[in-house]
């Protein structure tokens, strides 16, 4: 069923659990991410960036969109990062039932001035709205933030943002960065900024760049021809702690990327004749399927739906 981001992330916040937010690109990624939260009677959130609808435009919102209604457990489709008032009315038109605007890189009152603009009128059409306060490094589509410009959300300006904006729910900045590369070892998240905020406010909080970069796949896109660095993702352990206080929503995109490159790879690399797209993308969405069925029992929203 095709519902809205607080019917998901309301009762997720009460419940003490978090609910998976998996950036789409195309078909396989979609069917992987609805059809294992049916599986599992988990609730989720498919978002897609910019960028995304840049490459698949309303075709691709459109299978996400049937793929919801058709669905047995709650799905929203989620605008991830939309820029501007205008990124945010064009998802609305699209058929998307949540939108994020993210002003985080104005100061705190034009934060507060472009987030309240799209949550009147998101809501004047029945559409929750995510917005963000602090900034995370990393990179993400057209995300870029140097280490030195990212920065930590303050517990008291959240609750000045979300009494001065009305959004729905809050992207928090904790340690958390977009991309493979969160640094050596296991980052470190900040749970004591989590839990004060989280006591101070009542809405569904949320996390950003949370993939865990499982190295399991890490090792298997080395084997399998590919190259990439030292990286390191955000440990379940972490995840887990941060949905008992508050954190409601955790995005989740470059695990599927990696999952989905795996899955090519190694089809290809066992037989280099093929050319039958089904048997190249197929074990790609098994792969992702595998992974997104992880994140959903480590956030505790299996059962939920």
């Amino acid at each position: 069923m095709l519902v809205t981001g607080n019917d998901i992330l309301v009762p997720a916040r009460a419940g003490k659990y978090g609910v998976g937010s998996f950036n789409t690109n195309n078909m396989e990624i979609t069917q992987a991410i609805i059809h294992t939260a049916e599986r599992l009677r988990s609730p989720v959130m498919v978002q897609m960036s910019e960028g995304a609808i840049k490459y698949g435009g309303q075709d691709l919102a459109n299978i996400v969109i049937d793929l919801a209604r058709r669905a047995t457990v709650p799905v929203a489709l989620h605008l991830d990062h939309g820029s501007s008032y205008e990124s945010a009315l064009k998802a609305i038109k699209m058929g998307f039932t949540s939108v994020m605007i993210d002003a985080s890189h104005h100061d705190f009152e034009g934060n507060v001035k472009e987030t309240r603009r799209v949550v009147e009128a998101a809501h004047a059409m029945g559409i929750s709205v995510e917005s963000e306060l602090g900034r995370l490094g990393g990179i993400e589509e057209h995300i870029v933030v140097d280490e030195k410009d990212a920065f930590l959300t303050d517990p008291e300006e959240a609750v000045q943002f979300i009494e001065q904006t009305g959004t729905d729910y809050l992207a928090i900045a904790i340690g958390t960065s977009h991309g493979a590369f969160k640094g050596k070892g296991r980052p470190y998240i900040d749970h004591a900024r989590i839990e004060k905020i989280a006591s101070l406010t009542g809405i569904p909080l949320v996390a950003h760049g949370s993939s865990g970069v499982p190295q399991d796949i890490v090792e298997r896109f080395r084997k399998a021809g590919g190259e990439i660095g030292d990286a390191a993702g955000i440990a379940d352990e972490d995840l887990q702690r941060a949905t008992q206080f508050g954190i409601a929503k955790v995005n989740v995109d470059t695990d599927l990327r990696l999952a989905s490159t795996v899955g090519i790879r190694e089809a290809l690399t066992a037989n280099p004749k093929e050319f039958d797209p089904r048997k190249i993308f197929g074990p790609a969405r098994d792969v992702m399927s595998q992974v997104i069925e992880h994140k959903l029992r480590v956030l505790g929203s299996v059962g939920k739906a």
